[in-house]
């Protein structure tokens, strides 16, 4: 009499689908990791709760019936959709959007890209850019890198560095203008962004009587940066956003002056979530990168 009311294990559902779909006991075995006379075993045990024979039994050779030619497809279309939403489960936790100011990624990160990839072929990253402290709920961002003198109570949040601030110009630039010490200067063009620490602070670091008209305002230090490589102006370099542009020789830092900033940058997420493993890789790997301070080369 059959157990109606007896739900068979899955287990036995899907020993049942691979011997049906590989034409056998011993091959569905192999392929499950199981003996012969466990796949057997597993079937016998699942017609038995059924009350229904699915295979017909000719010596060794095996044939399903009615019965089981219909479960064994309706089981694997289910075990194909149950494997592709595992398959999506693992992706999405490889998933990670990651926050960045603009002059961040610009600078920054863009250039090594190439070395998170290679050091983590399997995140599916995806950087967005923006000025403004993004809402990591309403904008499905998972972490950000933020440039704040500290990130708010609200925030898991691990300080990656500071750095400091110093004029910057191409090389050519600075050899039309003959800069050589801060009063040479005052005929060049000075170009400012809209952080704290601009250039009346840094000619007054640099003991100079009174600074010079201010310049273009450019705002985003990505945009002020390219226009002093383009030789258009001296700008106040933050010396993580210019350390591959002095590398590569397109800016130079014609004095030693600097100016120690007053913001940090920080790796920061919600307190509320706890991280995958895609965003743990991801903050040890700035956390190095940080540290090294090498330059993409």
């Amino acid at each position: 009499m059959p157990l109606t009311h007896v739900r068979p294990p899955l287990r036995s559902l899907q020993v049942f689908e691979a011997a049906a779909r590989c034409g056998g006991f011993t091959a569905a075995g192999e392929e499950l990791g199981i003996t012969q006379s466990g796949v057997s075993r597993q079937v016998s045990d699942l017609e038995a709760t059924l009350g229904v024979a699915l295979f017909l039994r000719n010596g060794a050779r095996l044939s399903l019936t009615p019965a089981g030619n219909r479960l064994a497809g309706q089981l694997a279309e289910a075990f194909s959709r149950t494997w592709a939403a595992v398959a999506d489960a693992r992706r999405s936790e490889q998933v990670v959007t990651l926050s960045m100011l603009p002059s961040v990624a610009s600078k920054w990160f863009a250039p090594r890209l190439g070395r998170f990839l290679a050091a983590h072929p399997d995140i599916d990253l995806r950087l967005t850019a923006s000025r403004h402290l993004v809402d990591f709920a309403s904008e499905g961002v998972d972490a950000a890198i933020r440039y704040s003198p500290s990130p708010s109570g609200l925030l898991t949040a691990e300080m990656l560095g500071m750095e400091t601030i110093r004029p910057v110009c191409s090389p050519d630039y600075a050899r039309d203008h003959n800069l050589k010490t801060p009063n040479d200067l005052y005929r060049a063009t000075l170009l400012c962004g809209d952080i704290p620490e601009n250039w009346a602070a840094w000619f007054e670091a640099a003991q100079c009587s009174h600074p010079p008209p201010a310049g273009p305002r450019l705002g985003d230090d990505g945009a002020i940066l390219q226009a002093a490589v383009e030789h258009q102006g001296v700008a106040l370099g933050r010396s993580l956003l210019v350390a591959d542009d002095i590398a590569a020789g397109r800016l130079i830092a014609p004095f030693t002056i600097s100016l120690d900033a007053s913001h940090a940058y920080w790796f920061v997420r919600p307190k509320n979530t706890k991280p995958s493993p895609a965003i743990d890789a991801i903050q040890e790997w700035l956390v190095s990168q940080f540290k090294s301070g090498k330059p993409e080369t």
